[in-house]
């Protein structure tokens, strides 16, 4: 694939003035957040408009593009997809969002993070298209999304993984044309933007389809609102539990005690209807729905499938920040009642005589009240911290909720660096600490030498 360029502004269209463009990557940064008067504005226009002016719309940014959509587990879905087609022999670019310590995580060629310059280039070409006139105003994240799209149209790409940052329909990465879309789980969250009505929020998740192409679903409990929306487009459904299944051979795993399951098998259909199965894959430590949407979203893009590589690739796939171990320490960014969820049923028991803390901090849309229930009866102590900034939630306000819903709380403490502190005198050779709520709670320790005893 020709590598995709910004085109000259035509005479018609002059550019506007405009001060000295930032250098640095974090000057980069700095300035998206000056660029709209709102952090959030769901609408495509504007972006589209700065996309065509850059060019990326003549032309598709990989030889497939998978979109991944839904309330929970897009993220790990997207990594089991890139590990495996990488596995694959593939050359694969991602965009997910957000990171958790450096912005260069939302990007990735081939596993690699895209470098400070790639994203330096990237935004000025978005700068540069955005500053023609009519001038147009873009938030941070549809900033960040042109500038992903372009890095990744830059690198003959066999494959491209885009995760939706929230929403579908009229999120900044549904510009582009999916030629395979998934939606993994619908639950209620970003209530502020989707509002509370699921079947509506499965017609916005479900907004990522396209005509005639294949639609994937990744979850048995979806709305009956998503599989509409694909057929009223005529793209081919492709479910979980018909189209596509994984098993296991034994199922004795005892689920409050989190124990690794054991080897699954997986069945599922080609474009041409053409069954096919993988017996013995490995436990990714990731959901198996997810696992098993990834692979049938990969079949249907066309790869021609190894159960060799298939297995290599589960065996080693990490997402940071979901159910992620450092020594005595779980850090999972799940913010909602399905998330923690399953973070409840896939926690370990402790050693005997040991004690399950929770290092708990979120944001005030959260529904804190149904996360705090999904974890309760794996949780002896929990530590509360406070999240600062204009949605930061207090400490002593989930430390209220907790009490109230019969929990034990040890200790409040101001931010998640001083709650670190907090169990670094505390922690015992056999405690266990799951560290949880929020991005901002798990990428506040990612930078920190967790204390063990």
């Amino acid at each position: 694939m020709s590598k995709s360029s910004a085109p000259k502004s035509p005479a018609s269209r002059s550019s506007a003035p405009r001060s000295s463009a930032p250098r640095s990557l974090a000057e980069w940064l700095h300035h998206l957040e000056t660029l709209h008067p709102v952090g959030i504005d769901m609408r495509l226009e504007r972006v589209s408009e700065v996309a065509k002016r850059m060019g990326l719309l003549n032309r598709p940014i990989a030889t497939q593009v998978i979109t991944v959509a839904g309330t929970n587990g897009k993220g790990s879905t997207l990594a089991m997809m890139d590990a495996v087609a990488r596995a694959h022999g593939l050359r694969v670019g991602t965009y997910t969002s957000p990171h958790l310590v450096r912005y260069n995580e939302r990007v990735t060629i081939n596993g690699d993070d895209a470098d400070d310059q790639q994203l330096v280039t990237g935004f000025s070409r978005v700068e540069d298209a955005r500053l023609q006139l009519p001038v147009v105003s873009l938030t941070y994240f549809e900033a960040g999304t042109l500038c992903a799209l372009w890095c990744l149209a830059q690198e003959n790409l066999d494959l491209a993984l885009l995760e939706v940052g929230l929403g579908g329909r009229l999120d900044a990465v549904n510009i582009i044309d999916a030629d395979v879309a998934i939606v993994t789980t619908i639950a209620q969250d970003h209530a502020n933007f989707l509002g509370t009505d699921i079947m509506q929020i499965g017609r916005e998740k479900a907004g990522v389809f396209r005509a005639g192409k294949p639609a994937v679903l990744g979850s048995r409990c979806l709305p009956v609102s998503v599989a509409e929306s694909a057929n009223a487009i005529n793209a081919p459904v492709y479910c979980l539990g018909e189209a596509f299944s994984h098993s296991v051979a034994d199922d004795a795993a005892n689920p409050l005690c989190g124990n690794t399951q054991p080897e699954w098998n997986w069945s599922g259909l080609t474009c041409q209807a053409d069954v096919i199965s993988l017996t013995n894959l490995p436990d990714p430590g990731l959901p198996i729905d997810n696992a098993a949407a990834a692979l049938q979203a990969l079949i249907l893009s066309g790869m021609a499938v190894n159960e060799d590589a298939c297995r290599r690739a589960l065996n080693k796939v990490l997402v940071p920040g979901r159910m992620q171990w450092i020594g005595q320490w779980c850090l999972d960014v799940g913010h909602n009642p399905h998330a923690a969820a399953y973070v409840a049923k896939r926690l370990p028991c402790v050693p005997e005589g040991g004690r399950q803390w929770a290092l708990i901090g979120m944001l005030n849309d959260k529904d804190a009240d149904g996360v705090i229930s999904a974890l309760l009866p794996r949780i002896t102590d929990w530590v509360c911290v406070t999240l600062e900034g204009e949605r930061g939630r207090s400490a002593a306000e989930l430390a209220s909720r907790i009490t109230s819903l019969g929990g034990h709380v040890h200790h409040c403490a101001s931010s998640p660096e001083a709650g670190v502190q907090t169990m670094a005198e505390q922690l015992a050779p056999t405690d266990r600490v799951l560290v949880t709520g929020s991005f901002y709670t798990v990428a506040a320790l990612l930078e920190m030498t967790l204390p063990q005893a």
